[in-house]
């Protein structure tokens, strides 16, 4: 006893034929086998992008180097810097140093000194002496 077709007469046809199995699997198999050469070209055109910033910022290193090889070159420049730097006076010139500030320029304002912090050893010893006698500062957040 063999099972009746459906009415009709037509066969109902399976939904996964070994011609579209084949197929999944060829796909997938150029899928898996294009997955590493893909991230490694990838990962090349990142490494490419970080040589290339890396080679302008060496680049623009090397420019203000040269700027500055050529500046130590000009005798103009040595002589002017011997002056301010060295007090180095020129044969034949009187020249007066005047001990404690630094002159200021007629042309320039006279900068605003900013009160210098303590050495860390002074601001380390005060904080003992604070918490030795009781006249510290209580941290944020204590209780």
């Amino acid at each position: 006893m063999s099972a009746a077709p459906p009415a009709g007469g037509a066969r109902k046809r399976p939904q996964l034929t070994g011609r579209a199995a084949v197929l999944a699997v060829v796909v997938c198999a150029i899928a898996v086998s294009l997955a590493y050469p893909v991230r490694e070209y990838i990962t090349q055109r990142r490494n490419i992008a970080e040589l290339e910033q890396q080679r302008a910022r060496l680049l623009a290193d090397i420019k203000v180097l040269d700027d500055r090889r050529r500046q130590l070159a000009d005798p103009a420049y040595k002589d002017r810097i011997a002056r301010e730097r060295l007090f180095y006076c020129e044969p034949g010139k009187t020249c007066h140093v005047v001990m404690g500030e630094k002159p200021v320029r007629e042309t320039e304002a006279a900068p605003e000194r900013k009160a210098a912090a303590p050495p860390w050893y002074l601001t380390l010893w005060e904080s003992v002496e604070a918490a030795d006698t009781g006249k510290g500062r209580k941290a944020i957040g204590s209780r």
